[in-house]
């Protein structure tokens, strides 16, 4: 039986701490920056958890 690869996609965008959550960075913060107010900006740049109903599924994704 093959080895359970990895999903390269998931690898990039999320990243498991410490307690076993599951670190994301928010969308719309990579380009068109020009019409986005600061506050707008400087609140998508923090790192947020994913949903708990979703761990399951990208942890299956991960940690393959």
């Amino acid at each position: 039986m093959p080895k359970m690869k990895t999903n390269a996609g998931a690898k990039k965008r999320f990243e498991l701490t410490g307690s076993g959550k599951i670190k994301r960075k928010h969308a719309y913060h990579s380009h068109i920056l020009t019409k986005k107010t600061t506050k707008q900006k400087r609140n998508l740049c923090h790192i947020a958890t994913i949903a708990q109903v979703d761990e399951p599924r990208v942890k299956k994704l991960i940690l393959a």
